[in-house]
């Protein structure tokens, strides 16, 4: 065991969206550091065997919770779950999303890239945030995209209801990413937990599965050229448990390096707004 796997040990990593790709490899490298994990997933199926893999290739301490993120209800079901079993909660790490070229409705009525994408990661990390207080030092690490670079939030039109474009949607959920992670670093200034945001890279993985037509296809003759999940789970990695970013919230990361993120996600008055509306969406 590493020095740095060593100073895992003890420490509960909660990671969403880690049944497969990069969600899967991060969990599997944390466990590896010594963490004890948990898995969360939709597939009971797949929580299992990513867990079984992940304590067979490891050794180390592997559970899941399901849950459908996209449905209030369920993460709220999942936030009570990971407090019931742990008294503490060191990192949590939030993955699970989706990019969707039709315009859907989330078990809220909510349109589902925003509620998936954005929206569970402000619940989820709202109801375990004092569980990490009381944990500190903790860690929230939430998986951006540099989809975001070219969006911006449209507050009159936040369900995407006129003229839905499901990349633009998308980008629009990684700068809401963005947004939520510098006013929260602002809000938890003193607490001992820190929040970062990170861009994986281009990864091979199950996320392009809801694409369809000309990205659909094109997706295959791309893998060669994408990162594997393993690859493309090291910055989360880093971020859950390098000493180096021991301290260090409210950035942006790109393979490992702090980097400056679009003007837009830098509005203060827009994170602002964003936090009081998710609020007021998820009940918080």
């Amino acid at each position: 065991m590493t020095e740095q796997g060593q100073s895992m040990r003890g420490r509960v990593c909660l990671v969403t969206g880690a049944t497969s790709g990069i969600g899967a490899a991060a969990a599997e490298e944390l466990a590896t550091l010594g963490a004890t994990v948990i898995v969360a997933g939709r597939n009971a199926e797949r929580a299992a065997a990513t867990v079984e893999r992940i304590r067979q290739r490891t050794g180390g301490a592997a559970e899941y919770l399901l849950a459908d993120l996209s449905s209030q209800q369920e993460v709220r079901r999942l936030a009570e779950a990971v407090r019931a079993r742990h008294e503490r909660l060191h990192v949590l790490v939030n993955n699970a999303g989706a990019v969707f070229t039709e315009r859907r409705l989330s078990p809220d009525g909510l349109e589902l890239t925003f509620a998936l994408n954005h929206l569970a990661y402000f619940l989820l990390t709202g109801l375990l945030l004092d569980t990490l207080q009381a944990s500190a030092p903790a860690r929230i690490v939430n998986v951006s995209s540099d989809a975001h670079q070219a969006a911006t939030i449209d507050f009159d039109d936040l369900q995407a209801e006129r003229g839905y474009s499901g990349f633009r949607v998308y980008g629009r959920s990684k700068l809401a990413n963005l947004l939520f992670t510098y006013e929260l670093a602002r809000r938890l200034e003193g607490t001992g937990v820190t929040v970062n945001a990170l861009h994986p890279g281009l990864v091979a993985s199950r996320f392009a599965t809801n694409l369809g037509g000309l990205a659909r296809r094109l997706h295959p003759l791309a893998r060669p050229f994408m990162l594997s999940p393993a690859q493309g789970a090291r910055t989360i990695v880093y971020l859950a448990s390098s000493p180096e970013v021991q301290g260090v919230t409210g950035r942006y990361f790109v393979s490992e390096r702090d980097t400056t993120s679009s003007k837009a996600s830098y509005d203060r008055a827009d994170a602002e707004r964003l936090w009081q509306v998710s609020a007021t969406l998820v009940g918080l």
